[in-house]
């Protein structure tokens, strides 16, 4: 088994017939085991770098490899690989017309082909695993901001994934809950999940990422381990970038 996960060159996306270079040559190396922290300022391409890892954003130009296979190449069964790929987005995106052990246990049964008995049991482990075990059989609407995403990290959890991709997973939740859902992303990291995070949530990018990369106008502009990024910035736009948030 390869060391490296995830494989990117020459990564390009690009809107409006070109104007517009989101992604603009992007190299990369995802290693298993690695927590990879992408920072940036807005609009510089890292949620449109990290949804293309699963190809929920076509790529311009430019190859994937998951795992050993090309997933850009359109013979690929792209949902084949979607499912040993856990996806956590900004807005939860639980079903609200489901209880919570109902939106987990979906996925594995429909696309795993779990029996309920196994996927519920999962679930209720999993569920335990964040504290949310007695909110099994309510709805998302019930839920604080904070439950629901650490939910729906579960929900991404019960496919079994190899890599867990999270598009900003804090953004949308008031600060007090913050806290509750970075605490299940260390216990992820703290277990070995490969992980790749799109946040403006630094202290986690310095504690818990094993590497930090920093975009900037859709390129990678600079990357290192987290106290070099934070402690020794070498270029003069991540300079400027970290003078505004730290």
């Amino acid at each position: 088994m390869s060391a490296n996960i995830i494989e990117v060159q020459g990564l390009k996306k690009h809107y409006n017939d070109g104007t517009v270079k989101a992604l603009n040559g992007i190299d990369c190396t995802i290693r298993r085991g690695e927590v990879v922290v992408i920072i940036g300022p807005s609009g510089c391409g890292k949620s449109t770098f990290l949804r293309s890892l699963n190809l929920l954003e076509l790529p311009t130009e430019g190859s994937i490899t998951f795992e050993g296979q090309v997933i850009t190449n359109p013979k690929t069964d792209i949902n084949r690989h979607r499912q040993k790929m856990g996806m956590v987005f900004q807005q939860f995106n639980l079903f609200n017309n489901l209880n919570i052990i109902d939106n987990i246990t979906l996925a594995p049964i429909k696309l795993l082909k779990m029996s309920k008995e196994d996927a519920e049991k999962k679930a209720m482990e999993l569920l335990e695993r964040i504290g949310l075990a007695d909110k099994a059989q309510v709805y998302p609407q019930q839920l604080s901001g904070g439950q629901k995403q650490r939910v729906a990290i579960v929900r991404a959890l019960a496919m079994e994934p190899d890599v867990m991709l999270f598009d900003e997973p804090t953004s949308a939740l008031d600060p007090e809950m913050v806290g509750e859902v970075l605490e299940v992303m260390r216990d992820l990291a703290r277990g070995g999940m490969t992980m790749v995070v799109v946040t403006h949530e630094m202290g986690f990018a310095r504690e818990v990422g094993t590497r930090v990369i920093f975009m900037n106008e859709g390129q990678i502009c600079e990357e290192g381990r987290p106290d070099d990024i934070f402690d020794y910035p070498q270029s003069d736009r991540l300079k400027d970038f970290l003078s505004k948030i730290i």
